[in-house]
């Protein structure tokens, strides 16, 4: 089963929960635009260069459309449309007035240059420039994105409109995005996992913690665990592993991962470890931080951690979800987790929107409160209709997405 096919099954479960007639569920179900470009650039050999760009725009009921920009080359129309509702569900989940959107081009980053990467993204703009704005659909960074590609969007943008700083999120400080926003998403999941712990009599303190992921949210989410007293037993990345059963220095390992290209490869205190290794280890809390569709069918049975922390976007496939599900594992799912980064994105946002600039500290308590908040109303969602949190998550953004619409006339 897909990804598309996996929330499309969580959607259906909350709508019928709800009660949703079936014309507003096909309704909220259908993206309200999809975009896809063809994009040619001069590569640096000389060469054309011919890729593929998307962009879904799922719902507005709710507000501006709201999603990141991914290159990888798995990209394709369906993840986009997938990932662009979980979205819609995801910003409602925390309360934010957007709704959700996504896109990217089917490339692979690593092998473009800088200048390659540049011309890239001015091109995808200049062929979707229509359909995005401060008060349309605002794009942020995903896998294969960062702020410096956020950057490009916001000045190729403003070639046709003019200083736009609201355009995008995720840009860098100096050119008015927020402090916090490349840490959002792994300390907003820390923020989560906490308190679903102490609602366990437990905390982040005295807890494992396994992270197959090292990049922009497994790294901040390691460090971020590490200074509330966790331990860190393994992380990884796409070149591997390290473990240490007795727990990992993790500012050293950050500091290795700077001095060696990102990787954790090589680092010495600690023992190589697979990928898929790190999926069965014996932790408190398993975190897939990085791409999709890691735990599965396949290996949901040997998984042996307690919690499951979807810092990544849809890690879990339905039919490994269930197995979990049933062996009592707890599901913390990626609709609340990861739901940090669009929450700080939004933060951006308004002060873009309204010519402020908040610090680092008030960012972060900023967070915090939301995702608390969210956290609760999930788990108070989920008590209620006695169900897991995954689909407390979807009952809670589902419900309210159906809510704005309806009260739009929507029928």
């Amino acid at each position: 089963m897909s990804t598309l096919e996996d929330t499309q099954r969580y959607f259906y479960r909350a709508a019928k929960l709800l009660q949703l007639p079936d014309k507003t569920a096909r309704i909220l179900l259908e993206p309200d635009r999809e975009v896809k470009v063809q994009i040619v650039i001069e590569l640096d050999n000389g060469e054309p260069g011919v890729f593929t760009g998307y962009r879904v725009q799922h719902n507005h009921a709710r507000g501006p459309l709201k999603g990141g920009l991914r290159y990888h080359p798995s990209v394709d129309s369906e993840e986009v449309a997938a990932l662009a509702s979980l979205m819609t569900w995801k910003t409602a989940v925390v309360d934010l007035p957007f709704g959700g959107a996504k896109g990217g081009v089917a490339c692979d980053p690593a092998s473009l240059s800088d200048a390659e990467r540049e011309r890239l993204t001015r091109k995808f703009v200049e062929r979707i420039h229509l359909v995005i704005g401060p008060r349309t659909d605002i794009p942020a960074p995903d896998l294969g994105t960062d702020a410096q590609t956020m950057a490009w969007v916001m000045n190729e943008y403003g070639k046709y409109y003019g200083f736009s700083p609201g355009c995008v999120t995720g840009k860098p400080v100096e050119l008015f995005g927020s402090p916090g926003r490349d840490e959002a998403t792994g300390y907003g999941a820390v923020v989560v996992v906490g308190e679903y712990l102490r609602s366990q009599g437990r905390d982040v303190a005295g807890t494992t913690f396994a992270v197959q992921g090292f990049g922009q949210v497994g790294s901040h989410l390691a460090r971020r665990v590490h200074e509330l007293g966790g331990t860190v037993v393994a992380v990884s990345d796409v070149h591997g592993g390290i473990w240490n059963p007795e727990g990992l220095d993790v500012p050293a390992l950050l500091a290795h991962a700077r001095d060696h290209g990102g990787t954790v490869q090589g680092f010495p205190h600690g023992e190589p470890i697979s990928n898929e290794a790190l999926l069965r280890l014996q932790v408190d809390v398993l975190v897939p931080a990085a791409v999709g569709g890691v735990l599965t069918e396949e290996n949901a049975a040997e998984v042996r951690a307690g919690i499951v922390l979807e810092a990544a976007n849809s890690p879990t496939t339905a039919a490994a979800d269930a197995i979990l599900q049933r062996r009592g594992v707890t599901m913390l799912p990626d609709l609340l987790v990861n739901a940090g980064g669009v929450t700080v994105s939004y933060f951006e946002w308004a002060q873009s929107e309204q010519g402020q600039r908040w610090g680092l500290e008030e960012v972060r308590s900023q967070l915090e409160a939301t995702m608390r908040r969210a956290y609760r109303e999930v788990a108070a969602t989920a008590a209620a209709h006695r169900v897991d949190l995954r689909t407390g998550a979807f009952l809670l953004g589902v419900e309210r997405v159906a809510r704005a619409a309806l009260l739009q006339g929507y029928r």
